[in-house]
Parts: structure tokens; sequence; C-alpha cells
């Protein structure tokens, strides 16, 4: 059944939920991280460790959920290590980030070689489109439990920021350090968990791209979707449930390419397919003016340490 643009439109919104995913808890991760006050731009070598972890786990053991959490679990040990070096006195976030972002990805890469051939288990989508007979809206609606999962972590995340003790104690750390040890608060311990957190969720971002899109571990997997979570948690101001639109708009901008091509629009395919970092580098042009005041931006971020 020829569908014309509507298969544009139905490709578009498809990739917006599979490749918006990892886009998803990589950005939760860097909002949770930020909002205690710290910038974590290793998140590239977490998402890429996650993705070897989980793959090598779950051709290990069969199970792409242990694959899932174990990516998790390496995830939140880098969040940690740079959260630790970050409490020492004169160490910078950036530069600890750079190198993080480094290590991670130069340890998955040595590890991760004899895993490029073998085929993982892959995790399990659910078919909601199976009224539909056309193919490709029946595609769109195969959702993995990861982005419902995801959906859940965002609502969550974002009404303990705001209702809960814990949230209220990650929030005064993010905006004044000294305010908080002034109340007793741990401001180390608490930025070292909210980094850890962090990492956690955006270790379970690199697992979906080798267990489910594109499904495979290779070295080039996560092409720079660490680093532009920075720009996402900035165009969402610093608010979990908007990481989940912005998200779904840099997934869907990163669909247009292929999409366009199934009805035969291939001139300027290399174009389409920048649009995710043409987006991010003018986020990131747009909130560097100084005449620009940015809302919801924890305090501590602009603080020259």
């Amino acid at each position: 059944m020829e569908v014309g643009w509507w298969g544009v439109l139905i490709a578009v919104l498809g990739g917006a939920i599979r490749i918006g995913t990892p886009f998803l808890f990589v950005s939760l991760g860097e909002c949770l991280t930020e909002k205690s006050g710290r910038i974590n731009l290793g998140l590239e070598g977490t998402l890429v460790m996650g993705a070897m972890t989980g793959y090598a786990v779950a051709l290990r053991s069969g199970s792409p959920w242990l694959g899932v959490l174990c990516a998790g679990l390496a995830g939140m040990v880098l969040g940690a290590l740079h959260s630790w070096l970050c409490s020492f006195r004169r160490v910078n976030d950036i530069a600890v980030g750079i190198a993080m972002m480094l290590f991670g990805t130069g340890l998955a890469f040595f590890l991760g070689k004899p895993y490029i051939q073998p085929s993982a288990p892959r995790l399990p989508s659910i078919d909601l489109g199976g009224w539909s007979d056309v193919p490709q809206l029946t595609a769109a609606l195969q959702i993995n439990a990861l982005f419902l999962l995801g959906i859940v972590v965002a609502v969550a995340l974002g009404w303990m920021l705001k209702h809960t003790a814990w949230g209220l104690k990650v929030r005064v750390v993010g905006e004044s350090a000294d305010a908080a040890r002034a109340l007793g608060l741990p401001v180390d311990r608490i930025r070292i968990m909210s980094t850890a957190l962090g990492g956690f969720l955006a270790g379970v971002g690199g697992s979906y791209l080798s267990l489910y899109y594109p499904f495979n571990w290779s070295e080039g997997l996560s092409s720079g979707q660490g680093l532009m979570a920075v720009a996402l948690v900035i165009f969402a101001r610093w608010k979990p449930v908007g990481c989940l639109w912005v998200s779904l708009l840099w997934g869907g901008a990163a669909a247009l390419g292929p999409s366009l091509q199934s009805v035969g629009i291939t001139g300027g395919y290399y174009i389409f397919n920048a649009i995710p970092y043409i987006m991010t580098l003018a986020v990131m042009i747009v909130t560097c003016s100084p005449r620009r005041s940015l809302t919801g931006v924890p305090h501590e971020l602009t603080v020259t340490r």
C-alpha cells in the first residue's frame, strides 16, 4: 500500500520514538546531574560503555534485561568516578568530563573488540500497530518497553525534584553550595549520588542502542548523543518532562533524512542527517549569549571554580 507523504510523517513519528529513546535517558541523566550543580560532559563515554556492557552481558547471559541492568551499573560507576574527581579543589568539571569521555569510549572499544561480530539477544518490542494493514504504521508503532520506562522515569524524576525532601536537597545544592553547607547538607555526597544516578540512566540509554536500535555493537554507535544531551537539557529548561519532548524532537529530526529517502528524495541527504547536530549547535550558540538569561538554570553551573 502506497502512503506517499503520509509515510514520511509516520516514519518520522516512529523514528522520534526509536531514535529519541537514548536521547531521553541520557538527557534525564544530565538533567539530574546539572540540577545538583555539576556538568558531566563524560556522558558520551558513559553511553558507549553502557552499550558495550549491555551487549556483552546479554550475549553471555542470554538475557537482554540483565544487560540493561549491568549497563546502568557501569554508567553509575563512571558517573560516581567523575563526581568524586570533581569533588577535589581546583578541579574543573569540563576538563574531567572530557577526560572521562575519552576514558569511557577507549575502555569500551578495548573491552568490546570480541563482541563486534556475535549477535546478542534483542530487547523485545511492544506491537501497538497490529490493528493496521499499513506496514509503515505497523513498524512505527513497535515500541520498546524502555521508551515507556523512560516516560515513567521522566515524570517520576520531575515530581521527586519538586515535591520530595531529596529533590529539595538536590536543588539547594545546585543553587548554592554555600547555602547548602550552612544548612548542614553534605554537598559532595549529594552531587556524587546525583551524578552516579545520572550515569546509570545514561548507561541504560547506551544499552538501548546496542540491544534494540540499531541493534549492534560497534565503535561508532553513539554518534555524539551523549554530548548533545547538554543542549537537550538546556532546551528543556532543566525540566525532566521537558527532556521527554525535546528527545522526541531530536529523534524526529534524526529520522527525517531516511524518511525522505523512502519517498525518493535523495538530494541533500547528508544535510538532513546533520539536522540534530545543527539544532544542537544552534541551541549552544543562542544560550551562550551574555545578554540572554536562561530560565531554570541551576546557579552553581554559572560559578567558575
